[in-house]
């Protein structure tokens, strides 16, 4: 068995879709079920004998010492965290508490489990921590990508805990020999992903009828990883990996936020389109700059292809193809999670202009 912290956030429920999928392996998923955290993503997979939900904090290490003790899991993959930077920027402190305390605690529990495993079953554990590119700060625009030497630079809240936890990881496994592994991927996108991120939240809007909130000029650039992609990677990482090491990995796929805003349009405009014809490009609109917005993100996945084998297999037009279709097709599903609370937020964090 394998243990999943954050399971019911967006890469955690695909990785556990994608687990399934593809390994007869029991997995246990740990969650909170915050904000960001829904059940129904999980849902498709709840009959599945293979499959074991706990409501745990990842910062209550008896509740999860009493499951390891339970199951005895061989891997544990640490997905949980609060990643939004513009939740980070107006309210740090569940950050630092999510992504510092709750890592903390998780790898002290890790590591008395793991010190008392069987040499056999000590020499298999796994600590798997995923983490993001954004520790590493921001690019110019011909600045190399970031690779796993880089040096750590984040300029805001979010990114600095999860700088901060990945020191962590990396000092569990120097001082005590915890078998870890660490992944640094790119952005994100693709199904079940909570509509405060930039394409599900275009995506909402569009069909809504609201506002395309673009910030600034538009041009800041990231690099798209699909997150099916991402799921196959870290099943390599956690099958291949060398402990000790960390893996950055990318979709290569640079895009500026104003060409995804545009491309999204043009997908919507030929699979749903306006009632009056028109194209949703119409509904963008340029908004004030976030504080400390980075300008540029991108990997350098070389490593991890060289030495796992892993490259990603969608193109960012069919991975966004593929996810607008999702969208459209899981309708209830959006309408699920966009609560009352969550309107209130886009309210306060666009100004009311949305």
């Amino acid at each position: 068995m394998i243990f999943l912290t954050g399971g019911a956030g967006f890469i955690g429920a695909n990785f556990v879709h994608y687990w399934l999928a593809q390994e007869d392996e029991p997995i246990l998923v740990l969650d909170a079920l915050t904000y960001a955290g829904n059940l129904e993503s999980l849902a498709p997979v709840a009959e599945d004998p293979r499959f074991t939900f706990a409501r745990v904090d990842i910062c209550d290490e008896q509740a999860v010492a009493a499951l390891l003790a339970q199951y005895r899991p061989r891997a544990l993959l640490h997905f949980a965290a609060e990643s939004h930077v513009d939740r980070s920027i107006r309210g740090p402190a569940e950050f630092l508490r999510s992504n510092v305390q709750g890592t903390f605690a998780l790898l002290e529990v890790a590591r008395r489990y793991w010190q008392e495993l069987e040499e056999t079953e000590r020499r298999a554990f796994r600590f798997l921590h995923v983490s993001t590119d954004e520790v590493y700060g921001s690019l110019e625009a011909m600045d190399p990508p970031f690779t796993e030497t880089t040096p750590y630079a984040p300029n805001s809240p979010y990114s600095a805990s999860k700088a901060a936890s990945d020191h962590l990881v990396r000092a569990w496994h120097h001082t005590y020999g915890l078998p870890t592994l660490t992944t640094n991927c790119s952005n994100n996108y693709g199904p079940y992903q909570f509509p405060e991120k930039l394409i599900p939240l275009m995506i909402h809007h569009a069909l809504a009828g609201r506002d395309l909130p673009v910030y600034g000029d538009g041009q800041n650039v990231r690099d798209w990883l699909y997150v099916e992609d991402h799921c196959r990677a870290i099943g390599r990482v956690l099958a291949a990996g060398t402990p000790g090491e960390s893996y950055n990995i990318g979709g290569h796929n640079e895009v500026r936020n104003l060409e995804v805003v545009e491309t999204l349009c043009r997908l919507l405009d030929d699979l749903s389109p306006r009632p009056d014809g028109q194209s949703y490009a119409r509904q963008i609109r340029f908004v004030s700059d976030r504080p400390g917005h980075d300008r540029r993100y991108a990997i350098d996945a070389g490593k991890i292809q060289r030495e796992l084998g892993w490259t990603p297999l969608e193109t960012f037009g069919s991975g966004l193809r593929k996810t607008v279709l999702w969208y459209l097709e899981h309708s209830d599903w959006v309408e699920h999670v966009t609560s009352g609370d969550y309107r209130q937020w886009v309210d306060l964090q666009y100004g009311g202009r949305v």
